[in-house]
């Protein structure tokens, strides 16, 4: 169904989270996982049945989205509150993540409720910061940082709105405009930022790297 600028963070080079030895790989955190991945064609069935225009099937993909958006910080929660960190987690969590805001925002632009440039905007943005977590993992782990979590609940928020019934609410076709601009805006802006502190980490340990060779 997890921003301007997110707000100035270290990014010193630090060890990845380590997953720990002999956590069960089924376990609540990742089951979580796997039944938001699970949700996501039951929300895709249930809003385009009749062509988005059933108002009732309307009501119940905004329920699936809702349930699906839950279980986003429910299992992260759960994973390190219980020491459940798996590598399947890792992995399958942002699959999660973007499976359910991607099947949502490209629903949307096929019902010609949401321009397509926004879609394409917001997912090249999420699939691209995605991929270049994994690609500096090596040299440290780039934390959510508290801009990230308002991005993904604006993003959550603005498709939940988009995804109710609104014909004739022009209040709330409004307010659902307002929160996809602010979502777009935080989205493009923590991009940005995500991307200098992924080159600024790089740096940093490569000069720490070659700082200790020299030392030798």
């Amino acid at each position: 169904m997890t921003t301007p600028a997110e707000g100035r963070i270290d990014v010193a080079p630090e060890p990845p989270q380590q997953a720990r030895p002999g956590a069960p790989t089924w376990n609540i955190a990742n089951v979580l996982t796997m039944l938001r991945i699970a949700l996501v064609p039951l929300f895709v069935l249930a809003f385009v049945h009749d062509g988005g225009r059933d108002t009732g099937w309307r009501l119940v993909a905004a329920a699936v989205f809702f349930a699906a958006s839950a279980t986003d910080r429910l299992d992260g929660q759960l994973a390190r509150k219980h020491d459940l960190v798996t590598d399947f987690g890792k992995i399958a969590d942002p699959i999660a993540d973007k499976a359910l805001i991607g099947a949502a925002l490209i629903c949307l632009s096929l019902q010609h409720q949401l321009w397509w440039w926004v879609t394409v905007a917001i997912l090249v943005r999420e699939i691209g910061i995605t991929l270049m977590r994994f690609w500096v993992i090596r040299y440290g782990v780039i934390a959510a940082s508290p801009g990230g979590k308002v991005k993904t609940v604006l993003q959550s928020l603005a498709i939940f709105l988009y995804v109710l019934p609104l014909h004739g609410a022009a209040w709330l076709e409004w307010t659902a405009t307002v929160v996809m601009a602010a979502a777009l805006a935080m989205t493009v802006g923590t991009g940005v930022d995500y991307v200098v502190r992924a080159v600024r980490l790089r740096a940093d340990a490569r000069q720490a790297r070659q700082n200790r060779a020299a030392a030798q």
